[in-house]
C-alpha cells in the first residue's frame, strides 16, 4: 500500500473551528436538555458571548440553539412518544421540519463483484483527501468508478480515520489527490448541488449482505428514519437485526449512504461509528435543511 503522508501531517481543521464549538453546543444540549439550558448559560459554559454563540450556531445549522433544544427535549416530545412516534420523528414534529421540498443527494450506485471484494482492494487505486465539512474534517476516498469512502475526524484524529478506512481495503494503492476529491466534497456538503441533473456516482465495496443493507439505507429519505429490524425485514432476514447493525456500522460512505438515519427499536439514536454527537449533529443539520424556504 502506498500513501502520501503529507496530508496526514498538516492541519485540516475547518476554518475557524466552527464544528468543534458547534459539537460542544450540541453535546451540551443533548445531555442537559432536562435542565433546559438558556443561551446565556450555554455561552457562559463555553466561554462565548450569547450573541456570538447564537450567530455561529444559526449560521451553521440554519436554526437557533433554542430551536435545536426544543427538538431534542423529551418532555416536549412526551405526547408524541406516548402515541408511539419514534424520537427522531417526534423531534422533527416539534419544529425542525418545514414546508420546503425534500432535499437529498441524487446518486447512482453500483457494487463491486464478490470476486473483486475478496481481493481486498488489489488492483484498485483510491484517491483521497481531507476537506472541511459541517461535521469536522471529512476524509473522502474515490476510485475511477466513483465515491468509495467518506469518514469524519475531529482535530488531531485524521491519521486514525485514514488508517481505519484504508484497513478496509489493505491491498489498494492510495494516492493523495485533493483536486479529485474536492469535486465530491463540493457536491456532498452543498445542499444547492444536491439536485444536480448529473447523478453522483458511488461504488459500494463490501460483502453481498453489507451491500444489500447499504442499498436499503440509500432509500431512507432525509427527515425519516428506519429501525434495524425494519432494515432486516427489507433484506429478507427479519431476525438478523444484530447482523444488520454490524453492516450499518461498517458502512464506508458516511452521510451519503445515510447510516445516521438508522435507529434502535425504541427510536433511540444508538451508536455511530463516527461518534454519537456527530450523528445528532447530522440529523439536526439535515432537519434544518428541510425547514429552509425554497
Amino acid at each position: 500500500m502506498r500513501t502520501d503522508n503529507a496530508v496526514l501531517e498538516r492541519d485540516v481543521t475547518p476554518s475557524g473551528g466552527d464544528y468543534e464549538l458547534v459539537r460542544l453546543i450540541i453535546e451540551k444540549i443533548s445531555l442537559d436538555y432536562r435542565q433546559q439550558p438558556t443561551l446565556e448559560q450555554l455561552a457562559d459554559e463555553l466561554g462565548e458571548t450569547p450573541t456570538g454563540l447564537q450567530k455561529l450556531f444559526t449560521r451553521w445549522a440554519g436554526l437557533s440553539p433554542k430551536a435545536f433544544l426544543q427538538a431534542v427535549t423529551l418532555d416536549h416530545a412526551r405526547r408524541l412518544l406516548d402515541d408511539g412516534m419514534p424520537l427522531l420523528e417526534a423531534s422533527l414534529e416539534l419544529g425542525l421540519s418545514g414546508p420546503g421540498r425534500l432535499h437529498d443527494l441524487f446518486i447512482t450506485h453500483e457494487a463491486i463483484s464478490p470476486g473483486e471484494y475478496k481481493l481486498r482492494g488489489k488492483g484498485l487505486t483510491i484517491r483521497y483527501g481531507f476537506h472541511s465539512s459541517p461535521f469536522g474534517s471529512a476524509l473522502i476516498m474515490a476510485t475511477d468508478r466513483g465515491l468509495a469512502g467518506l469518514a469524519f475526524a475531529d482535530a488531531g484524529e485524521e491519521r486514525q480515520a485514514f488508517q481505519d478506512m484504508s484497513s478496509r481495503w489493505p491491498n489498494a494503492t492510495y494516492v493523495e489527490d485533493m483536486q479529485a476529491t474536492e469535486t465530491y466534497a463540493q457536491r456532498i456538503f452543498n445542499p444547492a448541488r444536491w439536485n444536480d441533473p448529473e447523478p453522483m456516482r458511488v461504488v459500494l465495496i463490501g460483502t453481498d449482505f453489507q451491500v444489500k443493507v447499504w442499498e436499503v439505507l440509500l432509500k431512507i429519505p432525509m427527515g425519516k428514519a428506519r429501525t434495524y429490524s425494519d432494515i432486516a425485514a427489507e433484506v429478507c432476514t427479519p431476525k438478523a437485526s444484530r447482523a444488520v447493525g454490524a453492516a450499518v456500522g461498517a458502512n464506508p460512505i458516511a452521510f451519503v449512504v445515510p447510516c445516521h438515519r438508522a435507529l434502535g427499536k425504541s427510536g433511540a439514536l444508538t451508536g455511530y461509528h463516527w461518534g454519537l454527537t456527530r450523528k445528532r449533529a447530522i440529523l439536526g443539520w439535515e432537519a434544518a435543511q428541510l425547514g429552509k424556504p425554497e
